[in-house]
């Protein structure tokens, strides 16, 4: 993984270059966070990795544990701004179905008050305790406890 790599066609790219303009709240070597042009609410907030990634399995563990420790500093800054915020949802779209429409990884952290109006529709389903451990077999098959694990099949 090349630091600063980016793909020219990709808006987030062009912001942690410059090309792009961006109200910028958070830089280091590795990550950035910047401000949504279409927020959710006043506050919300984009962390990206500098390096491009499409979604979860083209960074690193290190790098994801990376960015999470700045969206968790980052929701402690959004709860202290001033701007309205009773709560915090951390949210991150992996793949189309998941419905991400930018294609480099993000998660959007942003503030949220008992009389706003984000919604998530869930259809939330009751599954019985065999189903639940037919899944988490499946699940814990597949975990690889070391390394990367980009590409485990």
């Amino acid at each position: 993984m090349e630091l600063f790599a980016g793909d020219p066609a990709c808006a987030f790219c062009g912001i942690v270059s410059g090309r792009v303009p961006a109200s910028r709240v958070y830089e280091d070597e590795l990550v950035l966070s910047f401000m949504d042009i279409h927020p959710a609410a006043p506050g919300d907030l984009l962390v990206i990795p500098k390096v491009h990634a499409a979604g979860l399995e083209d960074i690193d563990e290190a790098l994801m544990a990376h960015l999470f420790r700045v969206v968790h500093l980052l929701a402690r800054a959004l709860r202290r701004s001033g701007l309205p915020c009773e709560g915090v949802n951390v949210f991150l779209a992996d793949g189309e179905a998941a419905d991400q429409t930018v294609f480099h990884l993000h998660v959007h952290v942003f503030p949220r008050t008992t009389d706003d109006r984000f919604r998530l529709e869930v259809r939330w389903q009751e599954r019985s305790r065999a189903a639940l451990d037919h899944d988490a077999a499946l699940i814990r098959a597949r975990l690889n406890r070391g390394g990367d694990r980009r590409g485990t099949p």
